[in-house]
């Protein structure tokens, strides 16, 4: 999918980071047709597509999945059951639908995350270290890459593991912005657990520049290049300084267990040290490298 006008289909495209990545594509004279629960204008049902297929397309990318930290969903089995089924089942969808197609798109992108790595105070890990298999989490994103594989398919496959997206209007920065603006904020637990984070206009960039350079397969690292030297405490208050508060409430980690359960805590409370070695190989350059930049830009 070169410069040129092409055609790309996004699932989940009308959520946070799917409004970017459209916007972004369209900037760039692209089309895109949404998959999400209705049909309408630009945009089909996931029914839609089981039933007739997938429109003719040059490019197709998952964004799907259910909000794994919403804080007003109690974790539980219905919950997980969820979690899975709005990536695996959607990926397995969007798949079959490419297998099948007379003339298939020539990229299929997926983006998962980086709870693929074990969390590790001191590890770091690229896109060819090893994960996937010690937990909850990391299964997920193993299941839900695997549901993306096609054997035989001509289609370029690329999947984008992302870390913590930041921007403005959603993910982490909006639930967060009103206790930092009255100086409520601080870090998590110890605040000394690593934070891979990146700027959602990089995501969006990111998955772009995969859709348009012909030769990119295979695994890359969504995050910022800075953020393995990043820690929820440097988060904390850098956030705290591009809103020119204090963050000196630290939330202790009794109390986020208590609000997201043991299991969904560890992804707060613990982290990785991912560095994007593939992203940065591929020729992809970062709008915001740095985390005092990309605050600055969310909070403005």
């Amino acid at each position: 999918m070169r410069t040129r006008r092409s055609h790309a289909g996004a699932g989940g495209g009308t959520g946070f980071v799917g409004r970017a990545l459209t916007q972004l594509l369209r900037s760039r004279g692209h089309e895109v047709t949404h998959v999400s629960r209705q049909g309408g204008k630009d945009r089909i049902s996931w029914e839609e597509l089981s039933r007739c297929g997938l429109p003719l397309c040059d490019a197709v990318v998952n964004l799907a999945g259910e909000n794994v930290l919403n804080p007003f969903r109690r974790w539980g089995d219905a919950f997980c059951r969820e979690v899975i089924s709005s990536r695996v089942e959607t990926t397995k969808t969007l798949a079959k639908a490419i297998a099948d197609a007379e003339q298939p798109p020539r990229v299929w992108v997926l983006v998962t995350g980086v709870g693929y790595y074990r969390p590790s105070p001191t590890a770091e890990y690229t896109e060819d270290s090893p994960g996937g298999d010690f937990d909850f989490f990391s299964r997920l994103v193993s299941s839900w890459e695997a549901a993306a594989l096609i054997p035989g398919s001509p289609a370029r496959g690329v999947v984008v593991r992302s870390g913590v997206v930041l921007g403005r209007d959603g993910g982490a920065i909006s639930q967060m912005l009103w206790p930092f603006r009255l100086g409520l904020g601080g870090p998590l637990g110890s605040g000394l657990q690593p934070f891979p984070w990146i700027h959602i206009r990089d995501l969006a960039g990111i998955v772009c520049h995969a859709l348009e350079s012909e030769c990119l397969q295979g695994v890359f690292n969504g995050v910022s290049p800075s953020s393995p030297a990043t820690s929820n405490g440097t988060f904390a208050q850098e956030l705290a300084a591009a809103l020119g508060r204090p963050a000196l409430l630290p939330v202790p980690a009794w109390a986020v267990r208590a609000v997201f359960g043991a299991e969904r805590a560890v992804m707060l409370l613990e982290g990785q040290r991912v560095v994007p070695k593939h992203t940065l190989e591929s020729g992809y350059h970062f709008i915001f490298p740095d985390l005092s930049g990309a605050l600055k830009d969310i909070v403005a």
